[in-house]
């Protein structure tokens, strides 16, 4: 039958929350560099709920979707456009730990307004996960009003729409319990309007989940499980058209670990042909494990397929530490074998490393770095500080033994000190933290990187900017080099509540001399990285440069050795 009059309208707002900094003001830029998974998943999930009228056919789903790392998040503007439609849903999505307590102050205003929320992430679903007594954060969404979502959306997506239409929201989803097959799933997808906010236009999707290892720190395995689930290389294909479609050619593909995707090679040949077949343009960022060379013709069809850039969970040189963190899997003595792999088909390598394993002291730290700096041929090294996370094995150890932790949990990135550590101070460890940066982005370091680059066939001027960026972002901006962006924004409304507001005629003032005082800092150092990059250029010898991280890898002693030696 027909249906006649104007159809009603369900508004759908999703939002992925940023964090605070140090001073108390949401991080957010004119263009960030990470793009949101979890929001291309939601928005291709409510998509495809659009297109299904699984609110009925008489019922328009409208949706929403922002970042807030580049996007300012008002609350009651949220309201106002969800009360324009006349019925809606607020879901902050994908928020991890750090992320939790600036989500709770979105949705609390939120909530004052009459306006269902729901918070689904990392968080939700790694404390549910591993602990047994609820979070005191997630307690306290719980006492706002707030519904939750433990799990993946997959499936379960329908009901939580349908549940908030009729105005009887569950206070917990709970689906933890059965993890969804990814292979029949609507496709994750962000309008280009969203992903143009992003520096070079970057845009994510996974292609499977889960991670079959079991490092103790990892809050994966607890949440998306150890057993591989996977899109299929026709739906990998209908991602990157439909994406190109837009004029989006970027992608991170989010996969813990893309190395163990059981259907890899079928995805990875599908990609080559997009690209040397139909010139599809395609540029891709994918994470990996240090054995990803042992799987034949990996590393090279990674390279035909568009990988530029890939990042590899390298932790630590010290056999020990790895064995304290469960990740076994990490063999100090492939690790050049397999930088040389990457390098030999000019991918640059972006190698996390943590400080902090309970047998680090700072002499240690400097130590491996040096190490790293001399017999290793990585690219970007990017320090993270060992933090027990929410969802992981090391947080629930902790908190079952009473080990204090710090309560807040906007300092639990990375880069900040939550714990005591056996053998350095907090102080010792936040200082050693900050130093790692200075001392492997040196401006002697730097060079030798340039001229690996030169020598190897990579692109040197690339490197460059990669370098000035990771050593920059903590040393100007203060920041971890992930949370960056382009053009810092603050407004003196987004403080966080407790800290005093600023009048907007000293706020801004204030602001404009700093951004002013940063480009300058940041020209500075641009300019002193160009004469290291010219003078390294110039050289009638660099294609004949040879150093111990470039040297071939010819026999299982001398890399037994470098293993020790890094011990």
């Amino acid at each position: 039958m027909a249906q006649f009059g104007p159809k009603k309208r369900f508004c759908l707002v999703l939002i992925r929350a940023s964090r605070y900094d140090d001073d108390g003001y949401v991080i957010r830029w004119m263009r960030s560099v990470i793009p949101s998974n979890s929001l291309a998943v939601l928005h291709g999930l409510a998509a495809d709920c659009a297109d299904r009228q699984v609110l009925g056919a008489d019922t328009e789903l409208e949706i929403h979707s922002f970042d807030e790392t580049n996007t300012r998040i008002v609350p009651e503007r949220i309201a106002a456009l969800v009360n324009a439609a006349g019925a809606g849903l607020v879901m902050l999505v994908g928020v991890q730990s750090n992320q939790f307590p600036r989500a709770l102050d979105i949705a609390a205003p939120l909530r004052r307004l009459g306006l269902p929320v729901v918070i689904g992430g990392f968080h939700v679903s790694g404390t549910i996960s591993m602990l047994k007594e609820r979070d005191p954060d997630v307690q306290r969404a719980l006492d706002l009003g707030i519904s939750l979502f433990a799990g993946e959306a997959e499936g379960r997506f329908d009901e939580v729409l349908a549940d908030a239409r009729d105005g009887r929201l569950q206070p917990l989803y709970n689906y933890l319990a059965t993890l969804p097959d990814l292979s029949e799933a609507p496709l994750p997808l962000l309008p280009s309007a969203r992903v143009r906010r992003t520096a070079g236009s970057f845009t994510s999707f996974d292609a499977g989940r889960g991670c079959p290892f079991q490092c103790s720190f990892c809050t994966i395995i607890n949440v998306q499980g150890r057993r591989s689930r996977r899109r299929s290389s026709d739906d990998v294909e209908r991602i990157v058209r439909a994406n190109a479609a837009q004029g989006i050619h970027r992608f991170f593909i989010t996969d813990d670990n893309f190395a163990r995707n059981q259907d890899w090679e079928a995805i990875l040949d599908r990609l080559i042909h997009l690209r040397e077949v139909e010139r599809v343009p395609m540029a891709l960022t994918i994470q990996v494990d240090v054995q990803c060379h042992r799987l034949p013709n990996f590393i090279a069809k990674a390279a035909r397929a568009g990988v530029n850039r890939v990042f590899i969970g390298l932790e630590s040189v010290s056999p020990e530490n790895l064995v304290d963190a469960n990740k076994r899997q990490n063999n100090t003595a492939e690790y050049r074998r397999m930088l040389l792999g990457w390098k030999q088909v000019g991918v640059a390598t972006y190698c996390g490393y943590i400080l902090g394993f309970p047998k680090d002291t700072p002499e240690s730290i400097n130590r491996d770095i040096a190490h790293i700096q001399r017999d290793l041929p990585v690219d970007i090294l990017e320090f993270f500080s060992l933090t027990p996370l929410p969802g992981s094995a090391d947080h629930r150890d902790l908190h079952v033994a009473g080990v204090p932790m710090d309560p807040d949990m906007n300092q639990y990135d990375g880069t900040h000190v939550v714990c005591a550590h056996p053998r350095m101070s907090r102080e010792e460890w936040q200082r050693i933290y900050q130093q790692a940066w200075l001392s492997y982005y040196s401006d002697e370091h730097v060079a030798t990187l340039l001229r690996r680059a030169i020598a190897t066939g990579c692109s040197s001027g690339e490197l460059l900017i990669l370098a000035m960026w990771f050593r920059g972002c903590m040393a100007i901006e203060g920041l971890h080099p992930l949370e960056c962006g382009i053009l810092r924004l603050k407004a003196p409304g987004e403080r966080r509540p407790g800290l005093p507001v600023e009048p907007a005629w000293r706020h801004y003032p204030r602001e404009l001399w700093q951004t002013g005082s940063k480009a300058l800092r940041w020209l500075a150092l641009y300019l002193r990285l160009q004469r290291i990059h010219r003078r390294v250029r110039r050289d009638p010898h660099r294609l004949e440069y040879l150093d111990a991280a470039l040297e071939p890898v010819t026999s299982a002693p001398r890399e037994a050795g470098m293993a020790q030696a890094a011990g």
